[in-house]
């Protein structure tokens, strides 16, 4: 099993009954002693980045709206970002894990130049205590998988849960072949 770190995705498993996390497939951006806190990467909201950042419209990947990044902190805004390749940290961006971090959005844009490849913004995040996450873990609610940067910015991420269970070896690979409704079946 991958062990809960910055840059891994945390993706609920069919026990997993809390609403705010069916179905979602969460980045995790922090995790250590104290707690971990991540952001869901599969639940766009109808809001336009335009209608709350202005200043960030022009640089959101798409699709151009703010994600529901988790139930906790919704009035606040974490940027995700990626940088170029080429690119050294800018001015407001923390690593997260490679070229991959979170852009303090009290930065002005204009600073960033040409540093960053994607950006996506989200309205909350998840976030559990020390050692919650690990008891959800051992109850089999969330199976932690491998990231990649197409999974956080992603035009269409309907399709996440299928598709980051899908390319996983072994039996976890067949779990993205469950109905939605096993009942149905």
């Amino acid at each position: 099993m991958t062990a809960v770190e910055a840059g891994v995705l945390l993706v609920a498993t069919p026990a997993l009954n809390d609403p705010n996390f069916t179905d979602t497939v969460i980045l995790v951006l922090d995790a250590d002693d104290s707690g971990t806190l991540g952001v869901v990467l599969n639940r766009p909201s109808g809001l336009a980045v335009a209608d709350v950042l202005d200043a960030w419209q022009d640089v959101v990947t798409g699709p151009e709206v703010l994600f529901q990044g988790g139930p906790v902190m919704t009035e606040g805004a974490l940027a995700v970002a990626l940088l170029t390749s080429a690119a050294d940290s800018p001015v407001g961006f923390r690593e997260v894990t490679g070229q991959l971090g979170l852009i303090d959005l009290e930065t002005p844009v204009e600073l960033l130049g040409d540093s960053l490849d994607s950006l996506r913004i989200f309205a909350g995040y998840a976030g559990w205590g020390a050692g919650q996450l690990d008891g959800e873990i051992e109850t089999g609610s969330w199976y932690v998988v491998p990231a990649t940067a197409d999974d956080v910015f992603r035009e269409d991420p309907s399709d996440l849960w299928r598709d980051v269970l899908r390319r996983q070896p072994g039996d976890l690979a067949w779990h993205s072949t469950r109905p939605s409704d096993p009942e149905l079946n």
